[in-house]
């Protein structure tokens, strides 16, 4: 028979939700979230292209005037990316094949969702406030999701005291790894303007190819650091060049390339915006950056603490604390207090046929019981 956390993951799987996600998904999870206690909040937020989004803020448990509860709050997102071709099953009919469950969105990550939820079956009401922050726009450009969330939280004043984030951070096996932080990423648009004319006659042309050639190189000749205790060097990375010039013979007006830059807690958005900025604008350019988030730790503490003994005491194994990986939205939640994530395994997240062990899920759904006991006791 399949746990409760199967049968969630099933339900939540089955709503195609592809980023932004609205509608389905979250009638779904307001009708698993309610007969547990739960009083919800769904709102629309953002227009076109990016938009609409649809979020959902869940509360059980309410603080009394004379005895402050602890409040313990569980992130995550139900939108998915596309599924593309090629699967072996529809993407969004869950199917368990073996010991898999298969669907687009079993990893990352209704899974995890579905576990925590089906581990506060065993955690009473008055044991403390337990919230859920879950939105539709984690996939894409993530500007009316989390962000909204928080703003929303703040206005309720129903700020939780540590946070849990769902992301499937194993790698190898169920909690070898969970996250204390992630790098900053900031993409940046480099355009040169130039003089159109013949190849024949380039002093009656300005040609931008080569003046973007001389920024990049300057550019990439940059070492911004060496790295900390707990974060990996930055890096810059050239992801895209444009001129589209269909003529042999011609000079172009315009060129542009584009920049990706995965920073450590060493820089902010601006001070790089700034740094790559004075290059560009010496070598005759304008930049357009777009900061996606800021680098956040959450030094080791109460809560990689209970996290690490909770995979202990229920798997044998130690947890590694990292950093690596791409963003995530605990960069936005981690403003309002300790933030750690852990979840399932992500060799297919994104992939065709991503699955999730059905062990998995139920293993996490014990862990997660565990890590909310122990977060609300302290």
């Amino acid at each position: 028979m399949n746990s409760i956390a199967v049968k969630y993951a099933e339900r939540l799987i089955a709503h195609p939700s592809i980023t932004p996600a609205t509608g389905g998904v979250f009638d779904e999870l307001e009708a698993i979230l309610t007969p547990l206690g739960f009083h919800i909040h769904r709102f629309i937020s953002g227009d076109a292209p990016d938009g609409p989004v649809e979020n959902l803020f869940a509360i059980r448990g309410n603080n009394s005037p004379h005895i402050k509860k602890r409040h313990f709050a569980f992130a995550g997102h139900v939108d998915v990316v596309p599924p593309g071709e090629g699967w072996a099953s529809n993407p969004f009919t869950p199917e368990i094949r073996g010991d898999l469950l298969y669907g687009r969105g079993a990893v990352d990550m209704k899974g995890s969702i579905a576990a925590f939820i089906a581990a506060l079956h065993d955690i009473n009401e008055d044991e403390g406030i337990i919230s859920l922050i879950i939105t539709g726009d984690e996939e894409g450009p993530a500007l009316y999701g989390t962000r909204a969330l928080i703003d929303h939280m703040r206005a309720a004043e129903q700020i939780p005291d540590l946070c849990l984030v769902g992301e499937p951070t194993s790698v190898n096996r169920l909690g070898d790894m969970i996250k204390i932080g992630r790098r900053g990423s900031v993409n940046m648009w480099v355009r040169v303007n130039g003089a159109q004319g013949h190849v024949a006659y380039p002093h009656l042309a300005d040609n931008p190819i080569t003046k973007l050639v001389a920024i990049l190189g300057k550019i990439d000749a940059l070492i911004l650091d060496e790295g900390t205790d707990w974060f990996q060097p930055s890096n810059i990375e050239v992801t895209d060049l444009h001129v589209g010039n269909p003529a042999h013979n011609v000079i172009p007006a315009k060129a542009e390339a584009r920049l990706s830059i995965r920073f450590n807690d060493l820089h902010s958005g601006a001070s790089l915006s700034t740094l790559i900025g004075d290059i560009v604008s010496d070598g005759g350019g304008e930049l357009e950056p777009i900061i996606s988030g800021e680098p956040f730790l959450t030094p080791p503490g109460e809560l990689s603490g209970l996290i690490s003994a909770a995979i202990e005491k229920n798997l044998g194994i130690k947890t590694e604390l990292s950093t690596s990986g791409g963003t995530s939205d605990a960069r936005f939640l981690s403003a309002l207090c300790p933030v750690v994530e852990f979840g399932l395994c992500n060799a297919t997240m994104h992939k065709l046929d991503e699955a999730v062990a059905t062990d998995d899920l139920e293993k996490l759904t014990i862990i997660y019981a565990d890590i909310v006991r122990a977060a609300l006791q302290s």
